[in-house]
């Protein structure tokens, strides 16, 4: 067995955190100790999914990174999982003061972080460096985005609106033309993302400051993921799955699958951008099965999981790598497929599972 190891991770209490500590714990190579970090005071609940958690302050508080730095020189942690994308940019500029107390984080350590984690930043550097993107126009006020919107196919399809700096589906809505506002309220979801063009002016227009944002065409196929883990622009292992069916943008179910074309936008962007580490590509597929990349994670992704089941473990992987030692040939498995079904957590006052 090697060395054990402790790892301080981040928004522990999301909802795909246990597939990621799985990966971790499942190593078959070290004992890994799980140090989480959230906003919950649910101490009880916590205790049943890290080793040992402490409660910090929202990741724009100014003591976040300075909570994190104690807890790191308390609990003698090894490596640092960020796992927010809006903490990341502040997560980097604090990066020599991990080093200091010989904390590896496991996030890309350069600038073009800035590129990689601003959707609209991305697509202009894909534009400038000849990768394709789908048709996409900046928007600063609800007057160009009633000019623009026809020019992205509006209103024979839809057309998709974005902040430039978010996720989890934040700051996403599709402008559907001739929106019935009976059919949507009977047949959708109150977490339905379609809104008329008018709906999407006034949400706009009811932002203070005007946000930074885009619209872009719609594609109309289901999500396809690609995740990898490079070193400083060079890919060493990559795989995607085809997400089938998707909530609150987490794949419910997924099947590993191999896109060539996916494969090779995602490598260009990694040498380009000189990224390290584990990322994630989001891709939308259009009407003949094409991908179009439509985001970029430069973080661990919420289906991560997946691909042990196939072979390929990214974030132990990622371990093996801020330390330095020998990586293995892994070959992928695909058709491996995931489903996810609730599993329910009982447990009383003092944290006792009781089911």
């Amino acid at each position: 067995m090697l060395k054990p190891l402790r790892i301080l991770s981040t928004a522990c209490g999301a909802i795909f955190m246990p597939g990621f500590f799985s990966c971790l714990k499942n190593n078959h190579q070290r004992e890994i100790t799980i140090v989480g970090v959230d906003i919950s005071d649910d101490f009880a609940q916590m205790a049943n999914i890290v080793d040992k958690y402490y409660q910090v302050p929202r990741y724009t508080d100014a003591n976040y990174i300075d909570t994190l730095l104690r807890i790191c020189t308390r609990e003698k942690i090894d490596i640092f999982f960020p796992h927010i994308s809006m903490e990341l940019p502040i997560v980097l500029e604090r990066l020599d003061d991990f080093r200091a107390i010989d904390v590896k984080v496991a996030i890309s350590d350069n600038n073009t972080l800035s590129i990689a984690n601003n959707k609209l930043r991305l697509y202009d550097f894909m534009s400038v460096n000849g990768i394709a993107t789908p048709k996409y126009v900046a928007i600063d006020t609800t007057y160009s985005l009633r000019n623009c919107i026809t020019d992205l196919g509006y209103p024979n399809k839809p057309v998709v609106v974005k902040m430039a700096e978010n996720s989890g589906s934040r700051g996403v809505r599709i402008i559907q033309p001739h929106l019935s506002k009976g059919r949507s309220f009977i047949s959708d979801k109150p977490s339905s993302l379609h809104v008329s063009l008018d709906e999407m002016c006034e949400i706009l227009d009811d932002c203070n400051p005007f946000p930074e944002v885009f619209a872009m065409e719609y594609l109309p196929g289901v999500e396809y993921t690609v995740d990898l883990l490079a070193d400083h622009g060079t890919t060493l292992y990559i795989a995607g799955r085809r997400n089938t069916s998707s909530s609150m943008s987490i794949a419910q179910s997924s099947v590993v699958e191999k896109k060539q074309l996916a494969y090779d936008i995602c490598t260009q962007i990694v040498k380009a951008l000189s990224l390290d580490g584990n990322i994630g590509f989001d891709f939308m597929l259009d009407e003949n099965d094409v991908p179009w990349l439509t985001d970029l994670n430069p973080r661990v992704t919420a289906t991560i999981v997946l691909y042990v089941g196939a072979g390929l473990n990214l974030p132990y992987l990622r371990v093996k790598q801020l330390l330095g030692e020998e990586l293995p040939r892994v070959e992928v498995k695909y058709g491996t497929k995931l489903v996810r079904k609730y599993h329910d957590i009982l447990y009383n006052s003092s944290g006792t599972i009781t089911l």
